[in-house]
């Protein structure tokens, strides 16, 4: 019997830097607190709706779908992982310079390929999970509330086999529909309406562009679809001005289902979420070997594993550490911890990890996401972000630029307010 196993990879909103480990420490059974959430106004969304967040939760824990669901942060976590017990399945992500409330989980149904088109199998999963959940979502969530979209992910099985062959793959169905949208779905009058709501949606199977077909058995071409119109967080005046939303797109969620996926055609245009799934399936064993380094050199966070993310049109590449330095929160600065992390955490790293890095132009940044704990309290986290220039960075491993050098040209954060870094004032 042969089983052919197919790598995961689907994309996670938050799009969230660094708040995977803190998710990862919390306990199962709690919502995703608004202190979890770095991006200032999916934090005061999170705030202003956690009791309907905590009350849709419940509701869709008691309700019946055809197969089993249930609502999972980490569509990819693996058994025994920490990660794998969260349940908190729906919070508020920055996704794309909007706010979305995402809402994820794995459902239990095993589609037959030969039997049911892909167009067939998402369309299922749409109208069994997505759909009822959407109407739930309408009964309990505001309309009103400072957020622009609803989003799901939904991870279901594929299984094909015969007396020679045995085949097990996973699928994700990604959904981005805008919050008036969403609201309008579930008093949609027949299919036509609801296929409209759907072709100005973004809409993505194993992180493609996805034209989803209700009813149907061929999915439509995206080439045809209408753009969805994507409101900046500068729309909203509750946002803060000049606020940075990093887009993230989780290692755990796009299976190798494309062998030769497109490159990009237009070098000058700003990254899509495409290219960054493009990107991460391109080179995601290169990446999948740097966080599976033995050693442990990097200290990468297990729960957070390197990923391509879309910052303000950039590619960025996305890495989350656990810092090796011990701090005691009232004894030290914002800026003394943030100096020393760079300093004697980070710098030393950046040398064995540039060479390691995957050799493309179509990145230009890296982002560096430095977690602090502080003594005991194993709850409270700091979150230290480094988003550097590529070619600075390689500058500065080649001794052609000075630390401090390296800092004036990247964007430092502290549990993501900016902030300006002196190295030799504050150490």
């Amino acid at each position: 019997m042969k089983t052919c196993n197919r790598t995961l990879f689907s994309f996670a909103f938050r799009m969230l830097t660094a708040c995977t480990l803190a998710a990862a420490v919390t306990p199962a059974l709690c919502q995703v607190s608004p202190a979890e959430i770095l991006n200032p106004r999916a934090k005061a969304a999170e705030e202003r709706c956690l009791p309907q967040i905590q009350a849709l939760k419940g509701t869709i824990g008691e309700s019946r779908f055809p197969f089993e669901f249930r609502l999972a942060r980490y569509l990819h976590a693996k058994p025994g992982q920490r990660a794998a017990l969260d349940s908190d399945g729906i919070e508020f992500v920055a996704f794309q310079h909007r706010t979305v409330l995402k809402i994820s989980g794995i459902y239990k149904a095993a589609f037959n390929p030969s039997q049911l088109s892909e167009n067939q199998r998402a369309g299922q999963t749409f109208q069994e999970v997505i759909v009822p959940i959407l109407r739930l979502a309408e009964e309990q969530i505001p309309q009103s509330a400072d957020y622009d979209a609803i989003g799901f992910e939904i991870l279901y099985d594929t299984r094909d086999a015969d007396a020679s062959y045995d085949y097990e793959g996973k699928e994700v169905l990604s959904v981005v529909i805008s919050r008036d949208d969403a609201f309008k779905y579930a008093g949609a009058i027949g299919d036509k309406e609801r296929q409209a709501l759907l072709n100005r949606s973004e809409i993505f199977v194993n992180g493609e562009r996805f034209g989803l077909v209700l009813g149907g058995r061929d999915s439509l071409n995206v080439a045809a679809l209408e753009e969805p119109v994507v409101h900046t967080s500068e729309d909203h005046s509750s946002s803060q001005s000049g606020a940075r939303h990093f887009d993230v797109v989780s290692e755990g969620h796009v299976t190798a289902a494309v062998v030769n996926p497109s490159p990009k055609t237009d070098p000058g245009a700003a990254a899509t979420f495409a290219d960054a799934m493009r990107l991460q399936r391109q080179y995601g064993e290169q990446l999948r070997a740097i966080a599976s380094d033995e050693r442990g050199n990097f200290h990468l966070a297990e729960s957070a594993a390197p990923a391509f993310e879309v910052s303000d049109g950039r590619m960025v590449l996305h890495f989350t550490m656990r810092n090796s330095l011990g701090f005691e929160k009232g004894a030290t600065s914002i800026y003394k911890r943030a100096a020393q992390s760079f300093d004697l955490f980070l710098a030393p790293e950046l040398r064995d990890l540039s060479k390691q890095l995957p050799a493309d132009e179509e990145y230009n940044s890296l982002q560096f996401s430095v977690l602090n704990q502080f003594g005991a309290d194993r709850g409270s986290i700091e979150t230290i972000d480094y988003v550097c220039p590529v070619d600075s960075l390689r500058a500065f491993v080649e001794n052609q630029m000075t630390s401090q050098d390296l800092i004036n040209k990247s964007i430092v954060l502290v549990n993501g307010v900016r902030i300006g870094l002196e190295l030799q004032t504050v150490e």
